[in-house]
């Protein structure tokens, strides 16, 4: 799996000493958001852990990190086999809250660190208006243009969809491979897709939370794309079906890409080779969008072991800001807390991200409270691809969407 944001050790030991002899080790198993061993968050997790140990004697936290292609299915198997780990920081936790193996977050943490969590976050981790998941990483969506593809054009960032699509008109007329890169290959199309179905005012579920992905806006979304962009041949010379998102970045730091929906990590990859870029709002069909795309990622407690004490007061020391912040640095991402949010708006050296930071209180997040979400979206990566092709046809592969999505929220 890919984490929601975009970005090996055996586990040890088996649940550790008693609560009764003062001894306790919780397991922790987490993603690791490094694109290398010299950034890995095992790295980031040992530096925490041995200051809170140095702290709490008679504590010991392990930590197994694994790539994010892995950690899902991982935990997904020890809690089949009845090992649970104390704590997963992984990308879903509501099949987990369903079946009732979570602690709610109010069993948890202090007041204080509970109520510090950005509350467009703290909502998605609900289920039945009940807290099981917390936020750990975040991010939002801006769209990012080439500046010197659109200096050179003499043009201006689009504010709707007919100034992306005349920008994108110009950009191809000047020879630019990708004036407009539309990834939705399997990497992470699901992304790709809400993003441009908020812009047309709608999304994947509707005002209480049902999934409405064949809606009038999102077919006409879809059918803009692909009469407008698509065969207008103003996404490139892949088909959409066929760009991942890795791709689709590839290119844009090889200043090959007009334009494209980003997130953070572009803006470094892109500054390394020398491409000078601009970020906006992703526009909407009138005028700016409706809603940017938020994404997270999730912290969870398993109530297997017990140590519900301990789990609580080791993660109001994960959240806290200084913690917060050294993360959310190191690999270009949002706080997810209130008060770390409030510093990094705060400090300088952070300006880079500022236009993301303001995008996230009014973020929409993917419905990760729907326990058929995973097997939604993986339809999502596989099948949306054919709606823009030339063959493809938006109000039946959306439909199809639709009624796939419907059957596995009823079977759940």
């Amino acid at each position: 799996m890919v984490s929601a944001l975009g970005m090996t050790a055996v586990l040890g030991g088996c649940g550790g000493g008693s609560a009764g002899s003062g001894n306790v080790t919780l397991r922790l198993v987490a993603a690791d958001y490094g694109d290398s061993k010299a950034n890995s968050s095992q790295k980031y997790w040992d530096k925490l852990t041995k200051a809170y140990e140095a702290e709490h004697p008679g504590i010991e936290i392990e930590v197994d990190v694994y790539s994010w292609n892995d950690v899902d299915a991982k935990v997904k198997k020890m809690v089949a086999e009845g090992d649970a780990p104390d704590m997963a920081q992984i990308g879903a936790y509501a099949d987990y809250a369903a079946k009732g193996q979570l602690y709610k977050v109010e069993e948890l943490l202090s007041i204080d660190t509970q109520s510090d969590f950005v509350s467009r976050l703290s909502e998605a981790g609900e289920v039945d208006r009940t807290q099981y998941g917390m936020p750990f990483a975040s991010s939002t969506r801006l769209l990012f243009y080439n500046k010197k593809l659109f200096s050179d054009a003499g043009l201006t960032p689009p504010e709707s969809w007919s100034d992306l699509a005349a920008d994108a008109k110009v950009l191809k007329s000047r020879g630019v491979k990708y004036p407009y890169a539309l990834p939705l290959g399997p990497e992470e199309a699901q992304a790709e897709t809400m993003m441009w179905l908020l812009s047309g005012g709608e999304g994947y579920t509707d005002a209480v939370g049902s999934y409405g992905i064949d809606s009038e806006q999102n077919i006409d979304t879809f059918t803009w794309l692909k009469e407008e962009l698509v065969e207008k041949g103003l996404t490139g010379p892949v088909a959409p079906a066929k760009l991942n998102r890795a791709q689709a970045f590839a290119a844009f730091t090889r200043g090959e890409v007009g334009m494209l929906n980003g997130h953070p990590t572009l803006m470094k990859a892109a500054e390394a080779k020398g491409v000078k870029f601009g970020m906006v709002p992703m526009p909407g069909v009138n005028g700016r969008s409706k809603a940017t795309m938020g994404v997270a990622d999730w912290m969870m407690a398993f109530k297997k072991n017990g140590h519900a004490e301990q789990i609580g007061d080791f993660l109001d020391y994960v959240y806290s800001d200084k913690n917060v912040l050294d993360f959310s640095h190191e690999y270009d991402l949002l706080p997810v807390t209130t008060s770390a949010s409030d510093a990094m708006a705060a400090d300088k050296d952070d300006a880079h991200l500022l236009e993301f930071l303001e995008e996230l209180p009014n973020a929409e997040l993917y419905p990760v409270a729907q326990t058929s979400w995973a097997s939604v979206s993986a339809d999502i990566k596989k099948q949306i691809g054919k709606a823009v092709s030339p063959e493809g046809n938006p109000a039946a592969i959306l439909g199809q969407l639709q009624r796939s999505a419907a059957a596995r929220e009823n079977a759940s």
